[in-house]
């Protein structure tokens, strides 16, 4: 299984700063056993929005991006998710969130939602290095049953 890493960000699509979010949502998969590649984008609904479309057209099953969930007028990763997903999973930016709560004070300012496309995830992560390692930490063993679930054409939940 392969998943696609989204970094948005406008000044790395510029050239003007280095990515680091990206490269750490990689490592972090790759602990997890999760090859990805990577794409950056620029801040805003259509390039966000473009670039998760690709990515299921591609046939990823988990897409993560990485920035443009917090306060900024141009922060509008959620929104972009939003438009695209099918179905929310609420639960996995919740769990995010709450695990931050009280180690992190800007934890709680993280926008960021997760949902489904058919047979993809996409899941919005913060835009930092420590934000993207905590959050993949803590939803890191979930991410083998969701993906397992997306594959399996039937009930695996039948009695």
């Amino acid at each position: 299984m392969t998943a696609r890493v989204i970094t948005v960000s406008d000044s790395v699509s510029r050239g003007e700063r280095e990515d680091q979010s990206g490269p750490a949502a990689i490592a972090a998969l790759l602990e997890l056993g999760i090859e990805s590649d990577l794409v950056v984008v620029p801040d805003g609904i259509e390039s966000v929005t473009q670039a998760l479309r690709t990515s299921i057209r591609h046939a990823k099953r988990l897409v993560i991006t990485t920035g443009g969930t917090g306060f900024t007028q141009r922060d509008l990763t959620p929104e972009a998710t939003r438009s695209v997903i099918d179905r929310p999973a609420p639960g996995i930016s919740e769990a995010m969130r709450a695990a931050t709560f009280g180690k992190n004070p800007y934890g709680i300012l993280s926008r960021g939602v997760a949902g489904l496309v058919g047979t993809t995830l996409i899941i919005n992560l913060p835009g930092s290095v420590s934000g993207v390692e905590e959050s993949l930490l803590v939803i890191g063993d979930a991410l083998s049953h969701a993906i397992a679930l997306l594959e399996d054409p039937g009930d695996s939940h039948r009695a």
